[in-house]
C-alpha cells in the first residue's frame, strides 16, 4: 500500500471507506491510495474486513461513508463503469480441475469475448509471469495448492484489468 499526493496516478483511491452495521463497525474509515501498475495485498485476521472492503471496492457492497474509485470511476456514482475494469481473484478458487492451466485460461478468455490469438498470447504470458508455463498442458487437478493459487491469479488477469 502506498500512500500518495498525486491521485491522478493512482488506480484506486480510498477515502474514508466505512461499512457499519447495527452493532458492528466491519470497516473503520480505511484511507489507501494504489498507483497504477503496482499489485497490492489486504492480509490481516479473521474479521479485519478484508471481505468487506473488497466488496465495496467491486460494488458489491455499499459503504455506509467515505469513498472510492477505480480508474478515476467512482464506486458510489458510476458502479457499473467499475465493475466493466476490474476483475477479482476470489478467496475460493473456481478453478475447472479437468482442465489444463491453458484450457482455463481459454475458457476465461472466451468468457470475456477477447479473440483467439489474443487469448492465445495474453495464456502464454499470464503463464510465464506465474511459472506455471512448464505444466501448463497438465490437468490442474493434479497441480499443489499453491499452483492453483497462481493460476487462479492468471484468470483474474486474462481480461487486463
Amino acid at each position: 500500500m502506498q500512500i500518495t499526493d498525486n491521485h491522478e496516478d493512482n488506480a484506486i483511491q480510498v477515502s474514508s471507506l466505512k461499512k457499519e452495521y447495527k452493532n458492528l463497525t466491519a470497516v473503520n474509515e480505511i484511507n489507501l491510495s494504489v498507483r497504477q501498475g503496482e499489485l497490492f495485498s489486504i492480509l490481516g485476521p479473521n474479521g479485519a474486513g478484508k471481505t468487506t472492503t473488497i466488496k465495496m471496492l467491486c460494488c458489491l457492497s455499499r459503504p455506509s461513508s467515505g469513498t472510492a474509485s477505480i480508474m478515476g470511476r467512482n464506486i458510489l456514482k458510476d458502479p457499473i463503469s467499475v465493475k466493466q475494469i476490474i476483475d477479482v481473484s476470489p478467496q475460493e478458487t473456481a478453478i475447472a480441475e479437468n482442465l489444463n492451466a491453458r484450457e482455463n485460461l481459454n475458457l476465461i478468455g472466451g468468457i470475456h469475448g477477447f479473440p483467439k490469438d489474443i487469448i492465445d498470447q495474453r495464456a502464454t504470458q499470464l503463464l510465464e509471469m506465474m511459472g506455471l508455463a512448464n505444466r501448463a498442458k497438465e490437468r490442474v487437478k493434479k497441480y499443489s495448492g499453491g499452483m492453483k493459487r497462481r493460476l487462479s491469479i492468471a484468470m483474474s488477469l486474462v481480461s487486463d484489468p
